[in-house]
This record gives structure tokens, sequence and C-alpha cells, in this order.
């Protein structure tokens, strides 16, 4: 899944606020659980997310995406990436160089290229499906909610969601579809492409 094109473009404006607020929701969660997932604290990794975007947003105006040179994503992982290395060799401090043997431990924990993107990409679509299900909640009753959430997010049987909320299995089916439609809707609203 891409990022939507138009988006791309319209980021290319510093001055476009709407645009960017779209592109840090979509992102800033998931810079901050990269962060996270590399053993950073939450304020660093909400540093390391901060950081990132600053960076993006200086290369923004003259950024041209073209596909054929890789993904947005897979820029912006490897911006990320650089990012968290300024970082483990400073020891956590912008300005100052370090020697300290954590961060360096820190830095060649770093995993494979290929794996590291497949995470990236993993956290991507989970924090896509979070934030449109975020999104389209209030739109649902709360038995119809919890039909879906429980059956497709917790993986509880059918049967026994339906019992514990006083529903039909049919009942759950027809919320966990309906639910599920529409949270994929939203998440294209935000990719520009089906997931």
């Amino acid at each position: 899944m891409q990022t939507r094109t138009s988006l791309l473009v319209r980021i290319r404006d510093p001055h476009d606020g709407r645009a960017w607020s779209e592109f840090v929701d979509v992102y800033a969660p998931l810079l901050h659980a990269y962060g996270l997932k590399h053993g950073l604290q939450d304020a660093d990794a909400a540093d390391l997310a901060q950081n990132t975007l600053r960076q993006m947003l200086r290369a923004a105006p003259g950024f041209v995406y073209d596909p054929q040179k890789g993904t947005f994503r897979g820029w912006l992982l490897t911006i990320a990436r650089n990012e968290l290395r300024k970082f483990a060799m400073s020891g956590g401090q912008a300005d100052r160089g370090t020697g300290n043997s954590d961060m360096r431990a820190l830095l060649e924990a770093q995993p494979a290229a290929e794996v590291d993107e497949a995470e990236w990409e993993r956290e991507y679509q989970l924090n896509l499906f979070h934030q449109a299900a975020k999104r389209v909640q209030a739109e649902f009753r709360p038995k119809s909610w919890q039909a879906f959430w429980r059956t497709v997010v917790n993986d509880e049987s059918i049967d026994g969601v339906a019992r514990d909320l006083g529903l039909s299995a049919g009942a759950v089916y027809i919320a966990r579809s309906r639910v599920t439609a529409r949270v994929r809707r939203e998440i294209e609203t935000v990719t520009g492409e089906p997931p």
C-alpha cells in the first residue's frame, strides 16, 4: 500500500497545515513506535519522531516522489534510521558525542534493513487500522462495535461474543462485516487506494 500521492504533493507546501496535520497523524505514531521498538524511552521516541518529521519538513519543498526509486515510506524509514543513529551516537543528547557502550550496543543491535522494513510496514498498517477504527467508532452502537472489536481484534469466538452481548451469532457477523467495511473505506480515504 502506498502513501497517497496527492498528500505527498501537498506537503511540499510547508504552509498547507491541513496536509501536514494529516501527514503527522499518519506518520508520527509510526515513527514513535519505531523509536520504542529500538529501545528508546517514550520521551526519546517522541523526540525521534519530531526530529524525523522536522527533517521531512526541510526536505519537503524539493521533494519529488518517484516510485521507481522506492517507496515514500522507505525513504521516511531511512530518515528515521539516520535520526536513530544520530541519537545513539550522541548518547541521547543532540550536540554531544559519546563512546558510551550502551549506545554502541543499541546501534549494533539494529536489525537488517529488510527485516526493519517489513516491521515498519506492519506498524504502518496497524497504525492506519487503529486510526481509522478510532475515527469511525462513534458511527456504531456500542454492541456492534464490541462485536467487531472482540471478534476481529481480540480474536474471540463469534458464539462467545454473541452470548456475552446478548446477540445472535448472525447479528455479530453482520456487525463485524459492517464495521470492517467502514474501517476499510476510512483507510482508503487516507491512502487513496483499497486496503
